[in-house]
């Protein structure tokens, strides 16, 4: 959890970027491919200052940890400390599309559980920014994750956010210490039936996509 990572302010002028314009790339209805219902749009380079302002700060303090989970899990890919460097390396790859997004949701709208991977190279760790305060600008709509552990059934968490709050969470998998050694936990995220009101939210992802 990063508590009050943006400011109101921040909030509101960031989630009023939403609609159509070349500030962003690509707009996906979540019901035309079953992904839930509510809508998102991803960032067009280059991205607002703010939202990159943030992807490059962030980055640099998730690396040691990306890499720390990958030692423990086996994994041989290792990430550069800065997030330029981890971009070319995307880009070589044909991961040239920014993946930051904005997501709006509106009364009976919710996200699927699911996981933002988009190619070969993925950075273990995003973060999701509530931009919008429960209980004054929505109901219902909580930030959800599920993790499954081998041999062993999912486990579910809700994460209590306040608007302008942020959540650091496991792309894909992270490593979980047992009593034989560490094994891969796999997760995946979404959000809960928003009852009333809108709902948005910022995503930063710091891998691009094909």
């Amino acid at each position: 959890m990063l508590p009050g990572l943006l400011s109101a302010a921040e909030c509101d002028a960031t989630a009023a970027l939403y609609g159509p314009g070349p500030a962003f790339r690509s707009h996906v209805v979540m019901a035309r491919h079953g992904f839930g219902q509510g809508e998102y749009r991803y960032f067009a380079y280059p991205l607002p200052p703010l939202v990159a302002g943030l992807r490059g700060a962030l980055y640099p303090r998730l690396a040691p940890i990306a890499n720390r989970w990958n030692e423990r899990m086996g994994i041989d890919v290792r990430f550069p400390g800065d997030h330029a460097a981890f971009l070319d390396r995307c880009h070589e790859a044909g991961q040239s599309r920014p993946t930051p997004l904005l997501l709006r949701y509106g009364a009976g709208d919710y996200n699927c559980l699911h996981q933002d991977l988009y190619g070969e190279h993925v950075f273990p760790l995003q973060v999701a920014i509530l931009l919008s305060a429960p209980g004054e600008d929505f109901t219902g709509g909580e930030f959800v994750l599920t993790e499954q552990r081998p041999r062993m059934q999912s486990r579910a968490e809700v994460v209590p956010l306040a608007r302008g709050d942020a959540v650091v969470f496991a792309v894909n998998q992270r490593p979980h210490r047992g009593t034989r050694g560490d094994y891969r936990v796999a997760l995946r995220h979404g959000v809960s039936k928003v009852r009333t009101g809108h709902r948005h939210t910022l995503g930063i992802i710091f891998h691009d996509a094909r």
